[in-house]
């Protein structure tokens, strides 16, 4: 099992409704992304997370379906409008 998870801070152009849209289309990728075995996303709850107001945690079947997840178009066109809008952390690791 290969797991990703991320945080985005977002930047104050960002409105509430690219939030929305980001949040829905990370959750889509569930059962269009080979692989992508379990999705979560949410908005921070903790006092201690240093600005980050999204994060999620996706569980992959292995490294290779990440990396297929990461050149999908799908991914891509997120990531096309969603990059501008973020500071974001990602932590990958096996387990």
């Amino acid at each position: 099992m290969f797991i990703h998870m991320f945080a985005f801070r977002w930047k104050p152009e960002a409105t509430q409704a690219q939030k929305d849209r980001a949040a829905a289309e990370i959750r889509a990728f569930q059962g269009q992304i080979a692989g992508l075995a379990e999705t979560a996303v949410g908005v921070n709850q903790s006092a201690r997370g240093g600005g980050y107001e999204l994060g999620g945690v996706m569980k992959f079947t292995d490294q290779a379906a990440f990396e297929a997840y990461n050149a999908a178009p799908q991914h891509q066109a997120l990531l096309g409008w969603l990059v501008p809008l973020i500071e974001a952390v990602e932590i990958d690791f096996t387990i």
